[in-house]
């Protein structure tokens, strides 16, 4: 199974591939190497919002970065500021998990609690009492 820190763009989408259109930009469909999940989706947009060329992934698909450029010389820089995003998205998301499952851990230290406590309960009724002669 492929797992966050393994998402990476792997090329252009082959149905859309990037043309000069007749205003000043180009359309780019970047492919990433598996869908992607909703929050992660959700955060990547969030960052690339800020940027001088807004970049958005469908969260429902999760699959193809869409975003443009206005010359083919900044293709390439558009790409590399695309890539230090979808590092820094999935180290983030990771970080996210992880701070989960410690908090979920911490609960588990409740439980593991009241299971010492149930254990002591049925050391205690498992005692075997002298009962007292009639």
């Amino acid at each position: 199974m492929e797992g966050i820190s393994d998402i990476a763009i792997v090329g252009i989408d082959e149905n859309r591939p990037p043309r000069l259109l007749k205003g000043p930009y180009i359309n780019l469909y970047f492919r990433l190497s598996h869908a992607a999940p909703k929050a992660w989706c959700d955060d990547f947009n969030q960052l690339m919002a800020k940027k001088t060329y807004a970049a958005k992934i469908k969260p429902d698909v999760g699959l193809f970065i869409e975003t443009w450029v206005r010359k083919p010389e900044e293709v390439e820089p558009s790409l590399e500021e695309l890539k230090k995003t979808v590092k820094l998205c999935s180290e983030r998301y990771i970080k996210r998990i992880e701070a989960e499952l410690n908090a979920a851990g911490h609960d588990h230290g409740s439980l593991d609690d009241e299971g010492e406590q149930g254990r002591l309960n049925r050391i205690v009724a498992g005692l075997n009492f002298d009962t007292p002669e009639k």
